[in-house]
């Protein structure tokens, strides 16, 4: 059994979706605009929720968690950087302190290490920090919930190549580690090159699941052929 697993869930935007997620796997998400790909990652942690079917994590429906331990052992990374006002620091060792557990400078210093920022970021206020850094920060606060699911929606979206590049290491490195993610992406050749399955969604049905290398080499279904087609000629999605 996976660590995840969805049986017959719907909503307004997603329709009968089923499938399951092994531990230590990197699943990355395609499809159109508006296929409900960052829908299926809101209602992993409940950030929405469904109208009927089942959604387990560890065996157990997401509803019978509490809903602040859900979302602390599901984590979520946004487009945009979710930072509050206040210093790096502050930032990262908020969700440690909300949950009572002694959070150090020292470890926060350790994660900016993982993401290539100097140990003088810890007192740098949130406003003076670029888009790729503030990126990282909001990994880094995610992070130092320690969740066992990591969920990326297009969180390289609006960053330059450098930054790109850093933040893709650093979700290889995290599954190195252990972490389960589930990666929403608008670039297919990113989706190609992190995913080990890759789910192909449109207009709210999951079309397609499959090994990623195999997926992107031979897609089985019509739709999921279009549209990597499509998309490798420079159409918009």
């Amino acid at each position: 059994m996976g660590i995840v697993q969805w049986k017959d869930v719907s909503n307004d935007r997603l329709n009968n979706i089923s499938f399951t997620v092994l531990e230590n796997q990197i699943i990355t998400i395609i499809g159109p605009s508006g296929a409900g790909k960052s829908s299926l990652l809101y209602m992993m942690n409940r950030l929405d929720d469904k109208d009927k079917g089942t959604i387990l994590f560890k065996g157990k429906a997401v509803e019978d968690y509490p809903i602040i331990e859900l979302r602390q052992q599901i984590g979520m990374v946004f487009q945009s950087p979710a930072l509050f006002e206040g210093t790096v620091k502050d930032n990262v060792a908020y969700g440690p302190l909300l949950h009572n557990r002694d959070w150090s400078n020292e470890q926060t210093v350790e994660l900016l290490e993982a993401v290539h920022l100097p140990a003088d970021f810890l007192h740098k206020p949130i406003e003076e920090l670029s888009g790729g850094e503030q990126q990282r920060i909001a990994f880094l606060r995610t992070l130092a919930n320690e969740p066992e699911i990591l969920l990326l929606d297009e969180v390289t979206s609006a960053l330059d190549l450098r930054n790109v590049e850093l933040i893709e290491d650093f979700i290889q490195m995290l599954q190195k580690k252990g972490k389960t993610i589930l990666m929403v992406t608008h670039d297919v050749e990113q989706a190609e090159r992190l995913g080990d399955q890759t789910f192909y969604l449109e207009k709210g049905e999951l079309i397609e699941v499959g090994e990623t290398k195999e997926f992107f080499r031979e897609p089985q279904t019509d739709r999921a052929k279009r549209f990597l087609y499509r998309d490798s000629d420079g159409a918009d999605e």
